[in-house]
């Protein structure tokens, strides 16, 4: 059984609910009120969790303006720099504080994505409970071994992961010890084309990496979510936004309050239709099996007739004799005489 403990009863893992996480990401707009109804809002959607990122655009990259920093790769933000794009999109690291405490007060857990060694040494100081390490630092060796000496449980995307990727990555943090990990699948295209999802993936990286999978979601509606729970997924991130109108870099693959309320709706019912493997039968089970077939006489019979196929059938509902037993009735005697509709009993028959 794999699972990780957090605060109180929460947790992720066997035995826990699906970990849910509202990613906050740009949609603040650099505005704090707004980030802080996103965490309102989140816990009334049904959120597990609120997650941040940690950096600043020179965290980050460098404010450079040649070939290898511009964005042409046909995503959302193509046309823009690097430093452009973070310097719009980070979270001012003085209001994650008091973030982190509405956060609390919500009863959310919150932590964040810390894209440097500063990030992390600032969101030790804040306490976070746990880490998220982003797709696109999956290769960043020295930042995951500094994450995994804290002894913190990790949730580790691979959006742009290879097979040898994942295996690195994974190998860095367990060598220090560290097994609290959480592997999410995740495709790196923003918004995600629902068909390169391939969500199959979570089940098999349950197997292959022994260790609890789940899904980080950049796909447009919640189809995805609900498949990757019915395929084991114990975590499901998605970005969250008060309303998409505001704009924003994520704002196109982010959901609404109601929307992300649906998800996790749908989420809840998922694992509920789950439930567990079980051949015993339920009592309103039990008791549709009266509508089961079973031997009834449909034509009235005198005793000592012969039971046939004319006055013998298999029907519902099931108060008669198994149906296993009509050829073994067949050719035997009535024992009394029967009226039509009476189910077929054993001390009907002459043997």
């Amino acid at each position: 059984m794999k699972k990780i403990g957090l605060s109180g009863n929460r947790g992720i893992g066997d035995s826990y609910p699906v970990f849910i996480i509202a990613e906050m990401s740009a949609n603040h707009l650099h505005d704090f009120d707004i980030a802080a109804k996103i965490i309102g809002e989140a816990k009334k959607a049904g959120a597990d969790a609120i997650k941040l990122q940690t950096y600043t655009p020179d965290t980050i990259t460098i404010n450079c303006k040649n070939e290898y920093f511009q964005i042409k790769q046909g995503t959302i933000w193509d046309g823009r720099t690097l430093y452009d794009l973070y310097k719009e999109a980070y979270t001012p690291w003085e209001w994650q504080p008091k973030l982190k405490e509405i956060a609390e007060e919500e009863g959310l857990i919150f932590f964040s994505t810390p894209f440097d060694k500063s990030a992390v040494d600032f969101l030790e100081d804040l306490d976070v409970p746990l880490y998220k390490i982003a797709s696109f630092e999956i290769t960043d060796i020295p930042l995951i071994e500094y994450i995994a000496k804290k002894g913190k449980p990790i949730i580790l995307s691979t959006g742009i992961a290879t097979l040898k990727d994942i295996e690195l990555a994974l190998e860095t943090i367990r060598v220090q010890g560290n097994n609290q990990i959480v592997l999410l699948k995740c495709t790196s295209a923003y918004p995600t084309p629902i068909e390169e999802s391939n969500l199959l993936t979570i089940s098999n990286m349950r197997e292959t990496f022994d260790i609890i999978a789940g899904l980080s979601d950049h796909t447009t509606g919640i189809a995805a979510p609900v498949v990757a729970t019915a395929l084991g997924a114990k975590v499901i991130e998605k970005h969250f936004i008060l309303d998409r109108n505001l704009g924003g870099p994520d704002a196109a693959f982010s959901l609404e309050p109601e929307e992300f309320r649906q998800m996790v709706d749908a989420v809840r019912n998922a694992e509920k239709a789950l439930g567990e493997v079980k051949y015993t039968l339920t009592e309103k089970q039990r008791k549709s099996r009266e509508f089961s077939r079973s031997l009834f006489v449909v034509k009235d019979i005198k005793k000592d007739e012969i039971f046939t196929e004319e006055n013998v059938r298999s029907i519902r509902p099931g108060f008669g004799l198994h149906p296993k037993y009509y050829q073994d009735i067949l050719g035997k005697k009535a024992s009394r005489d029967i009226k039509k509709g009476t189910p077929l009993s054993w001390s009907m028959i002459h043997f």
